[in-house]
């Protein structure tokens, strides 16, 4: 059926740009004889792969000289461990909880000390940001955690809370080079790749240099933060075909004239989704306004079987994976980076015939 429009929250869409160079390359990268699949990652050619892709993210995000970039194996579970691992030194952390990805976090933290939920909004499924202005920050916690983007339930922080002076630590996966970014407000921004930057396998972590390498005894070689920093994430062979994409979608970017226009881009994405939502008598969206997401457009009819309907009718039509999240239900279009506005588009003016159809 050639090419459809994927909405999937991840793996998710990629540039088509990137994916006809990565096709055009496959067989022979760059006159080496071989895919990058078949490469060394001790080669110069690979060296000149996985440095290009730092210098663009950094340019792309003006990542500070004391923060390191790290091209980590695995996606956000293995974030969830890493960081109480490497961070938790007076064994105490405070998790703000907006959603399913910030509570595992906060369960795996669990297994190194005491990482307590200051903050949630879990009395009303998750549908806003709770109030971050003035929280029980304890006095002996590590660092203050949030996941920023919350990919289910379709809600984001807006305003970065107010961690008293402790450091911040952010899940960003699904909101990752979607518009500028103060790094220097945060003490590690970690993200998996597979929603909004590349293939699914690797997350990669900015983490500030102090705290690199004061990981708790008897954590493992492969999840210190400070193996990765000492090794340029060349330490062992790290998710080669992955991080050569994710440079890709970086010079994409770059192309695209960088994260000021991207978030112009999502935000007008997001306004004509929201906009025809908020018009529509039978769908609707149930974030409270002020802390809806760019990147994960949740909503429903309010009836199962018609949800049901409108998915199959719109897998059916070309615009796939619109289906929620099995925890809350509904539907969720994911227009992340490299979904064109021309695909938004598409989907309401069906949204609107599908709406229009069924009040006959």
């Amino acid at each position: 059926m050639g090419r459809v429009y994927n909405f999937s929250a991840g793996p998710a869409v990629l540039p088509e740009e990137v994916l006809k160079e990565a096709a055009d390359e496959m067989m022979d990268y760059k006159g080496t004889g071989v895919s990058v699949m078949e490469m060394s990652h001790r080669s110069q050619d690979f060296q000149n792969i996985i440095d290009e892709a730092e210098k663009d993210l950094r340019d792309l995000m003006n990542i500070p000289d004391n923060y390191k970039v790290l091209f980590i194996q695995g996606g956000g579970h293995v974030q969830f461990a890493m960081v109480p691992m490497n961070l938790m030194k007076n064994k105490v952390a405070d998790y703000i909880i907006t959603g399913q990805w910030a509570k595992k976090a906060c369960k795996e933290a669990q297994m190194y000390g005491t990482a307590k939920a200051i903050a949630s909004s879990e009395d009303k499924v998750f549908s806003y940001i709770p109030d971050c202005s003035d929280l029980p920050i304890d006095d002996d916690a590590d660092y203050v955690y949030i996941c920023q983007n919350n990919t289910i339930y379709g809600t984001v922080f807006h305003t970065l809370p107010n961690t008293k002076g402790k450091d911040l630590v952010a899940d960003v996966s699904s909101c990752f080079l979607s518009e500028p970014v103060d790094v220097s407000k945060y003490a590690i921004i970690w993200g998996g790749v597979q929603k909004n930057v590349g293939p699914a396998g690797m997350a990669i972590a900015i983490v500030r240099e102090d705290l690199i390498g004061e990981a708790l005894p008897g954590t493992p070689t492969m999840l210190k933060y400070s193996t990765y920093a000492e090794s340029g994430s060349l330490y062992n062979t790290p998710p080669c075909y992955t991080i050569y994409i994710c440079g890709k979608v970086f010079k994409w970017l770059k192309k695209m004239g960088g994260l000021e226009a991207m978030k112009a881009r999502n935000e007008q994405k997001a306004k004509i989704l929201y906009d025809f939502l908020d018009q529509s008598k039978m769908f609707s969206n149930p974030v409270r306004k002020e802390d809806r997401s760019m990147m994960n457009v949740t909503f429903v009819t309010g009836d199962k079987d018609l949800d049901a309907k409108f998915v199959a009718e719109a897998k059916a039509a070309g615009f796939i994976n619109l289906k929620g999240h099995r925890t809350v239900g509904g539907m969720r279009a994911s227009i992340y980076n490299a979904m064109p506005v021309e695909g938004v588009e598409k989907l309401v003016a069906f949204m609107k015939a599908f709406e229009e159809k069924e009040a006959k």
